[in-house]
């Protein structure tokens, strides 16, 4: 079956904005004309491919097409280089975990950007345990997982750990633990989670506790913000070592347990069919996460 280029990008554009009058403001057509080309695509594949919002988003169809149509373009922006002829606009899509993100991440994508002219990242932040299921439906074409065995029709890349330390202010610890870190008085004393998703925080406890504890819980979805609500006193929770270190160098936090670390392996998944175009995007995520993370 042949797939209309033009159609694809209708649907990429629908997906990237949300809405069709933002897609068609892209690609400098009318409303009515992506429309039409998203229905024409849609027969053509015999199924829904958008779920019309707003925001409008994918079915798991359209996902994959969207992909694909990314895919198509990253490889015909990439043989152009070689050509030395100016490269095409290409988007790769990522999955990759909120703390990454916040800390070597942007590092290896502005790395990989010098090598890969004319090419734009999208990333979709999920949680380091969850973010394989992007790769699973076919949304992304590689993800920052803690899912070490390779998912079907991927390559699982080891990465290293990304270090945590259980962390509160002093305040917070002279009010709640002020007998220091015990199962007694963990059970009462608040707690950070980034989201439901979020189980560092649960298994650092187990680690140290056994199971059963279910301390009060403020949700932060916010890498940045976690940090600051331990300093503030909202809290306790697993920060990554390296944005938690200024505030224990200066005594605004201290570790529950000192010397306690937690680490949690990283892997790079990356789809097979597509290694060789994000060869140098691979490269510049090992060479960042050889910087920042703890050797496994």
């Amino acid at each position: 079956m042949q797939l209309d280029r033009a159609q694809l990008a209708a649907l990429a554009a629908i997906l990237r904005h949300g809405s069709f009058d933002r897609a068609a403001a892209e690609l400098g057509i009318t409303q009515s004309a992506v429309s039409q080309r998203l229905r024409a695509l849609e027969e053509r594949i015999g199924t829904p491919l958008i779920r019309r919002g707003p925001p409008a988003r994918a079915t798991e169809a359209g996902a994959q097409l969207a992909r694909h149509a990314d895919e198509i373009a990253l490889l015909e922006a990439q043989t152009l280089q070689r050509m030395n002829l100016a490269p095409g606009a290409a988007r790769v899509r990522l999955a990759v975990n909120a703390d990454s993100l916040a800390t070597w991440m942007p590092a290896a994508l502005a790395r990989a950007q010098d090598a890969m002219p004319g090419t734009s990242f999208e990333v979709e932040v999920d949680d380091q345990d969850h973010s394989a299921r992007w790769l699973r439906e076919g949304q992304v074409s590689g993800a920052i997982t803690s899912e070490g065995a390779s998912l079907l029709g991927c390559d699982a890349l080891p990465l290293g750990a990304l270090r945590y330390r259980a962390t509160a202010s002093p305040g917070y610890m002279a009010r709640h633990l002020p007998e220091g870190a015990t199962a007694e008085a963990l059970a009462r004393a608040p707690m950070l989670s980034f989201n439901d998703k979020d189980g560092l925080q649960g298994l650092w406890l187990q680690t140290h506790f056994g199971p059963g504890l279910r301390p009060p819980t403020h949700r932060l979805p916010s890498t940045e913000g976690f940090v600051l609500a331990a300093e503030a006193g909202l809290g306790w929770g697993l920060n990554p070592e390296v944005l938690m270190a200024p505030g224990l160098a200066s005594g605004r936090l201290v570790e529950l347990i000192p010397d306690t670390p937690h680490d949690t392996p990283l892997f790079w998944q990356v789809s097979r069919l597509m290694a060789p175009g994000l060869a140098p995007l691979t490269r510049a995520i090992r060479d960042a996460a050889r910087s920042f993370l703890i050797a496994g």
